[in-house]
């Protein structure tokens, strides 16, 4: 549609073929589909953005008993890093939680770090770990 037909058109002395009406004001819009963060993150590119994660939350976690892993499993899909306290379960108990928290870091590309006896840190690919805690040793009693 030309220059002079839109004049002519605004000043209403002439009117507008509705199909070419119709086609000037329909754009074609890309769908808005809602993705999460990780998942805009794989699209885009593997560089991450500090300031596209507003709440970033580190959990921390005491299981009792096994059953309690499912919670820390969870906080880990949805991208937060978790320290986990494992001073208070059984050995056996708490070997199957380290290696259940492992196989699920592992899946999610995350990373596990030991802060200190019996405690983790599991962080998400999102996070990145810089440094390391050297093993703390056993409380020794000077005399």
């Amino acid at each position: 549609m030309g220059v002079m037909n839109r004049v002519l058109n605004f000043l209403g002395l002439k009117e507008e073929d509705d199909t070419l009406a119709d086609r000037d004001y329909e754009q074609d819009e890309p769908e808005e589909v809602e993705t999460n963060p990780f998942e805009q993150r794989k699209i885009k590119s593997n560089v991450v953005s500090i300031h596209s994660q507003k709440n970033v939350k580190v959990v921390l976690n005491e299981p009792h008993n096994y059953d309690d892993t499912q919670e820390v499993a969870d906080h880990l899909r949805n991208r937060r890093a978790v320290i986990v306290n494992l001073q208070r379960v059984r050995p056996e108990i708490a070997t199957r939680i380290v290696d259940f928290l492992n196989g699920t870091i592992y899946a999610l590309n995350g990373t596990v770090s030991k802060i200190g006896p019996q405690i983790y840190l599991f962080t998400p690919d999102s996070v990145e770990i810089q440094g390391t805690i050297k093993e703390i040793p056993v409380e020794s009693h000077y005399d």
